[in-house]
């Protein structure tokens, strides 16, 4: 019962079929692979941006702290929300690739960046001449940190200011198909239709070993972003296994059914999680994760059966009442059984 992280879950089996396809023979490297071309092509048609600039990196982490860093100066802030996944689990990621950026963070509630907010953090950036930090690109989560959705309309809400003041929006997609599943939208209706200029299109946490797409509306940054890309060390040499299964998780749509079925996961889960007595869900999830409060005594019967997920705060004692409530994190991948969910529901209800 392993629902500590969607980056648990194994590799869909089309994903490492083709992987294994492209360990034949010879490629060229760097991106210069043929399967490359056709990864374009179909992210083009995927997000009906046929001009946009398409790359791929390895971990969630380059994609947002390289792109972010192509639109920021080393005397910027980057907006972000205050518990984005830049600002929470990223080590400083994007402030060490933009040369000693800063971030300003934002509140709002649900994980989601509120528009009067933006507002008041741009309005109050910029306003002391040479002895403050400049304005830079706003970033959103989506799928948020605890789960939740911005709704095309509120994406759009937060773009309008980001425009208004001339600034750059990116959306970090690591949960991209959770979101655009549970929307019932388009990729572009998620993206360039609402306002982003740029996208870190997550596959990692949705079926494969480990690829994100970075792409770029306007490509005109097209040509600094592979220059900070080879310089940060994460332009791969032997490329086309990044291409493979991007190539995979495109075709067919792939990427979207695997990220409905995670959401179909959490769905079942959530429902299970509700009947537990005394369990509260103050952020009702909209994808495929769930931080609940949970029974300590639920915690301990869970983790005696071998169950996995997170406490939080990570060091949250299992002594003491068994009806005093802890805060976990519980995430479903697309690989998850009925069976081991309503396992890990029989278990945590005792």
């Amino acid at each position: 019962m392993n629902f500590a992280s969607d980056n648990a879950g194994p590799m869909h089996p089309k994903v490492l079929d083709a992987v294994i396809r492209a360990n034949e023979g010879h490629q060229m490297p760097y991106g210069n692979d043929t399967i490359m071309e056709d990864v374009r092509a179909k992210i083009r048609a995927t997000f009906e941006a046929p001009d946009a600039a398409v790359y791929l990196v390895a971990t969630g982490t380059a994609a947002n702290a390289l792109t972010l860093a192509t639109y920021t100066n080393s005397w910027d802030t980057i907006f972000a929300h205050r518990i984005s996944h830049v600002e929470e689990d990223e080590c400083g990621a994007p402030e060490f690739y933009a040369n000693g950026a800063k971030l300003t963070l934002v509140e709002g509630d649900a994980a989601r960046m509120n528009p009067d907010a933006l507002r008041q953090a741009i309005l109050h950036t910029g306003d002391k001449g040479v002895h403050g930090v400049q304005r830079g690109p706003v970033t959103i989560t989506q799928a948020t940190e605890v789960g939740t959705l911005y709704s095309l309309d509120q994406i759009a809400a937060i773009t309008a200011i980001t425009k208004e003041f001339g600034l750059k929006t990116h959306l970090d997609g690591a949960r991209f198909a959770n979101a655009c599943a549970a929307l019932g939208c388009s990729a572009a209706e998620m993206t360039w239709r609402a306002g982003i200029d740029m996208v870190s299109f997550g596959g990692t946490k949705n079926g494969c070993a480990g690829v994100e797409a970075v792409i770029l509306f306007d490509p005109d940054k097209a040509w600094e972003f592979e220059l900070r890309r080879k310089r940060g060390a994460h332009l791969f040499s032997k490329h086309r296994f990044l291409s493979a299964q991007m190539d995979a998780y495109l075709t067919d749509d792939l990427w979207l059914q695997l990220g409905a079925r995670a959401n179909a996961n959490m769905a079942r889960l959530l429902a299970g999680l509700e009947s537990i007595d005394g369990a509260e869900i103050p952020d009702r999830p909209e994808a495929n994760m769930v931080f609940a409060h949970l029974p300590r005594a639920a915690h301990r019967r869970a983790m005696a059966a071998g169950a996995k997920y997170y406490l939080f705060p990570f060091d949250a004692s299992l002594e003491g009442p068994d009806d005093d409530l802890i805060r976990c994190r519980i995430v479903c991948d697309w690989s998850k059984s009925e069976t081991e969910i309503d396992q890990m529901i029989s278990t945590l209800r005792g």
